[in-house]
């Protein structure tokens, strides 16, 4: 819940910023309206709305201040959004060496040098693997 409140607090810093740029364009239309933020934890929505503090979660009081003040003000407004992907950690297909090759930061299937799609670059029939093999014994 801490980390969402986190990322609330940063996107409500964010929405201050891009309201007091709106308002600054002079042919903008005023008043300029609220921010609405998204946010799929309800936990983090409640503690923001609230105005209890609990001692575990003191470290997390500034931003709660900054955000309590951004509702009050009208500046923002946050509405709960079901997420579409929740626990994505272990739902997420794992993808394994065969036809899948790393490069970068995406997945490709792998080819060869010479443009022909082959299952792996460094195929090698088992009868040769045995001859490599036995060379270097």
């Amino acid at each position: 819940m801490e980390s969402e409140f986190i990322a609330l607090d940063k996107a409500g810093e964010e929405a201050e910023w891009l309201r007091n740029f709106l308002e600054d364009i002079p042919y903008w239309p005023k008043p300029v309206a609220l921010v609405c933020i998204h946010c799929d934890s309800q936990a983090a929505i409640g503690r923001a709305g609230s105005m209890v503090y609990n001692y575990k979660s003191h470290h997390i009081r500034r931003r709660h201040n900054t955000i309590r003040e951004l509702l009050s003000s009208g500046i923002i407004n946050v509405d709960y959004v079901k997420s579409k992907v929740v626990g994505s950690t272990y739902k997420t297909p794992i993808y394994r060496r065969s036809g899948k090759e790393s490069k970068g930061m995406d997945l490709r299937p792998r080819t060869s040098q010479h443009g022909s799609n082959s299952t792996s670059r460094l195929e090698i029939p088992r009868a040769r693997f045995k001859e490599i093999k036995q060379s270097y014994v």
